[in-house]
């Protein structure tokens, strides 16, 4: 499709530049040319784990040398190895205390948190001397009884969101004054949520001479206030956000505000994508959003920080297993998510700054497939899209609304469905049991059955559209565990 003429709009450009080295990836290095431990790398061995990304070869020989450092890198780059693998190499090595907890590693959401405590499983197998503990908020009574159980019987690396790390700092379940090793992970997000001062708090009670280590996805005036008064010198790595054309085709539509709803509404009928997220800038954008395509036919879920953690689990659960074709999200609510095989990306306003519009649109066309990634822009926002041209070094390739036309056919529904179970872990309940309960004697075909997502006190099972009712009313006919469990279809 030819590129079209930018409109002639002409605000200054808003600043874009982060002042710090870019990594470009010149070779594939391997883990065994890093000072790792042989303990890390038989781990890595075992999970097939053998060269390193970009952002990793850059940041582990800094930490290893005991550098405070500052990473600029998204989801997907590989930055939780580029600081667990380090910090357990020299754990394991000894010389920390082992009464003492040697490592806090921060971070903004439960989804995250869960997320390093995964990583840090897998990478610790072979560490007999390092035990963690991952605490966090929830909807589980009994889980913080848990937690502070754990911390006493010792952990060297505790995972913490920060209003839970205050909370069993204030109840006495924590000491860390004789933290080596702090991690601020996706510290931009902690800053967005309102962190700072908890932030400040938390770090006030750690040693002076700790090693920090910093990560954020973008780098805004708040992440270098932030560096400069908590961090000692620190290295800069940043790795490369941006994307080939091959890879990710961006279109920009010049659009009126009263028309930005229906103009969703024109990208989503003419591309057709199976699995899109729609980012907006307010809660009160992301549900007009939401209610504008529902009523149109199209199947969307809202996710902002306002939701319950419970209603986040559904929504996040859905559009994993492919039941629902739309997530419409705020920046702030989807950052940290990990989506595999994302179609398309829609800027349904243009991000504010620059660094996060790389962000976004860096969500689509991973792991060598190809992505869209369409932005809608109002002539007040054109400083914004000046600014992402200059920070990609390119010029924008416009295209008009008019060129977009509906396929036709079905209304934009998508292929699974999802059945909620009032039951969860702490019910015992496994994957395998659900998937017995469905494809049982005269049950439905496993081929039929998708993603089986498993929750502390509820389930989700993905169906195919078409078997949906059948599924539910076996389910709620038979029984999960020897018990009859009430089902509904979301």
């Amino acid at each position: 499709m030819p590129r079209q003429t930018a409109p002639t709009l002409t605000p200054a450009p808003e600043p874009a530049g982060l002042v710090c080295p870019i990594i470009q990836k010149k070779r594939n290095m391997k883990f065994e040319e890093l000072d790792l431990n042989d303990n890390i790398l038989d781990s890595l061995y075992d999970m097939n784990f053998e060269e390193c990304t970009p952002v990793q070869e850059n940041c582990i020989p800094q930490i290893l040398q005991g550098h405070d450092l500052m990473g600029v890198a998204q989801t997907g780059t590989g930055k939780t190895a580029a600081y667990l693998l380090p910090i357990l190499s020299m754990l394991d090595d000894g010389g920390y205390p082992k009464d003492a907890v040697n490592c806090v590693i921060m971070s903004p959401t439960r989804e995250l948190a869960q997320q390093i405590d995964q990583a840090m499983q897998g990478f610790s197998y072979y560490l007999e001397g390092v035990s963690s503990v991952a605490v966090y908020g929830g909807n589980d009574g009994n889980r913080y009884d848990q937690e502070m159980k754990s911390m006493r019987m010792g952990a060297d690396v505790i995972i913490a969101t920060p209003g839970r790390l205050i909370s069993h700092i204030s109840m006495g379940n924590i000491d860390l004054s004789r933290v080596s090793f702090f991690v601020l992970d996706e510290a931009d997000r902690m800053l967005d949520m309102g962190f700072y001062d908890a932030i400040e708090d938390i770090i006030s009670k750690t040693p002076a001479r700790r090693q920090t280590l910093l990560f954020s996805a973008t780098y805004p005036v708040s992440i270098k206030q932030l560096a400069s008064k908590f961090m000692r010198a620190p290295q800069q790595v940043k790795a490369e956000a941006f994307h080939s054309d091959e890879q990710i085709e961006q279109r920009f539509y010049e659009i009126s505000p009263e028309e930005r709803m229906d103009a969703v509404t024109k990208v989503l009928s003419h591309f057709r994508p199976a699995s899109c997220v729609a980012f907006c800038f307010t809660k009160q954008q992301v549900q007009e959003t939401v209610d504008h395509l529902t009523a149109k036919g199209i199947s969307a879920v809202g996710l902002h920080g306002d939701l319950e953690q419970r209603d986040r689990d559904q929504v996040l659960a859905m559009f994993a297993n492919r039941s629902t074709s739309v997530l419409v999200a705020t920046d702030v609510a989807a950052r940290g998510l990990d989506i595999d095989s994302l179609d398309m990306v829609i800027n349904v306003e243009l991000a504010r700054d620059s660094e996060i519009h790389i962000h976004r649109v860096g969500r689509t066309g991973r792991a060598g497939e190809t992505g869209i990634a369409i932005s809608l822009v109002a002539p007040s926002e054109a400083h914004r899209a000046q600014a992402i041209e200059l920070l990609q070094k390119a010029p924008l390739n416009w295209d008009q609304l008019s060129n977009l036309k509906s396929q036709g056919g079905a209304p934009l529904l998508p292929v699974m469905s999802t059945l909620c179970i009032a039951a969860g872990r702490k019910d015992k309940v496994r994957p395998g049991d659900i998937l017995g309960a469905l494809t049982g004697e005269a049950g439905i075909p496993g081929a039929q059955v998708g993603k089986i997502a498993i929750f502390d006190f509820q389930a989700y099972v993905a169906v195919e559209r078409s078997v949906a009712k059948q599924a539910l009313q076996r389910l709620n006919d038979g029984k999960i565990k020897g018990r009859s469990l009430r089902v509904r279809i979301l």
